[in-house]
């Protein structure tokens, strides 16, 4: 899937990671084969918990950065709401 998409990974540790990629499918095998980010290379397996389509490159930087700077159950809140909403898509 190609676009300006920002997400959330939840890593084998329990632990979540959040990013942006403009294809998230390449992005997540990237996560998964160890040439991800180097947070996620021993937190393997990830799963994809929460993604956001939006409409451009610093759109998609900005809600990165304030996704990053929410505590862990707002983050876990907003995967909640995204699941109730049909996967995270907005």
């Amino acid at each position: 899937m190609e676009g300006n998409y920002v997400y959330i990974l939840k890593c084998r540790d329990g632990s979540l990671y959040t990013g942006w990629t403009t294809d998230l499918d390449n992005r997540l095998a990237a996560h998964n084969s160890g040439r991800g980010a180097k947070y996620t290379r021993g937190r393997r397996p990830v799963e994809l918990v929460y993604h956001e389509v939006l409409p451009s490159r610093g759109e998609a930087l900005r809600r990165e950065a304030d996704i990053k700077k929410l505590r862990r159950a707002e983050k876990e809140a907003l995967i909640a709401a995204g699941k109730r909403d049909g996967g995270g898509h907005r």
